[in-house]
């Protein structure tokens, strides 16, 4: 377990916040890396404009993550007061 949690922080690249890692973008590194990405992707459309037909992907990151993002309006079941017990 202690190694599935480790290389899903520091290994694993993740599509939603474009393709780096947990940790990466909680130590505020993520900012520069996608940056430095925009950067070679422009390089590289001018130097082949042929191959791109659209814009180069936006590397610029998402302002919230979530996992599992909650819910704006609380469970109306959980909501409900709790009874005494007889």
């Amino acid at each position: 377990m202690v190694s599935f949690v480790d290389w899903y922080n520091h290994q694993h690249r993740h599509s939603g916040i474009k393709f780096v890692t947990p940790h990466q973008r909680h130590s505020g590194t993520a900012k520069a890396i996608c940056l430095q990405r925009a950067e070679v992707y422009k390089t590289a459309r001018r130097a082949n404009t042929t191959r791109w037909s659209r814009t180069t992907r936006c590397w610029s990151q998402p302002a919230e993550v979530w996992i599992n993002k909650p819910k704006k309006e609380p469970d109306p079941i959980l909501a409900l007061p709790l009874t005494k017990a007889a």
